[in-house]
């Protein structure tokens, strides 16, 4: 296993292939890179009044789905760094509809909800340039599912690339 290898099935639970699909093969760190780029330009030529847009009243506002990118990072992240360490402590899931309701991504700009995604992701990426290729390989149980350290990472790329596509289809006016 290399870390240009994608992971295997086995790797982590079946309702994460839908992110795991999104992410071309190749290095993941790398890729991670790349995407800060792109995506940072992406959401930077967004006006700031579109960032409380909403295009159902039931949907979330685009800073709360930015937010959302984020908030999933950073567990995503923490899991990785405790299965990279190898801590077999099984962890708990989490529900993105109840951190919702514990959010005010509303009460913060655009451009600050930006900056903390440039944030979360150097921080990603300064754990992953730091692991060993043995840490790669680690599992550990989150949310009932055994996952690796590499699955993790393509979760991270993945979650982020869907709601990309989101974000395209439906906040951005072109």
């Amino acid at each position: 296993m290399t870390i240009n290898d994608r992971p295997r099935q086995e790797e982590y639970g079946t309702y994460y292939e839908q992110y795991i699909g999104l992410v071309p093969t190749g290095n993941i760190v790398e890729f991670l890179a790349d995407v800060l780029k792109t995506t940072s330009e992406l959401l930077s030529d967004i006006p700031e009044d579109r960032g409380n847009y909403r295009y159902a009243p039931d949907k979330w506002s685009l800073k709360e789905v930015l937010g959302h990118i984020n908030d999933n990072e950073r567990v995503m992240a923490y899991r990785l760094l405790r299965f990279a360490r190898g801590d077999r402590t099984p962890l708990a899931g989490y529900d993105q509809d109840e951190f919702m309701k514990g959010v005010s991504f509303d009460s913060l700009s655009l451009t600050e909800i930006i900056e903390d995604y440039i944030s979360v992701r150097r921080s990603t990426l300064t754990l992953l340039r730091g692991l060993s290729e043995e840490a790669w390989s680690r599992r550990g149980i989150a949310n009932d599912n055994e996952m690796s350290v590499k699955a993790l990472a393509y979760i991270i790329a993945g979650h982020e690339l869907h709601h990309l596509n989101i974000v395209k289809e439906r906040y951005i006016v072109r």
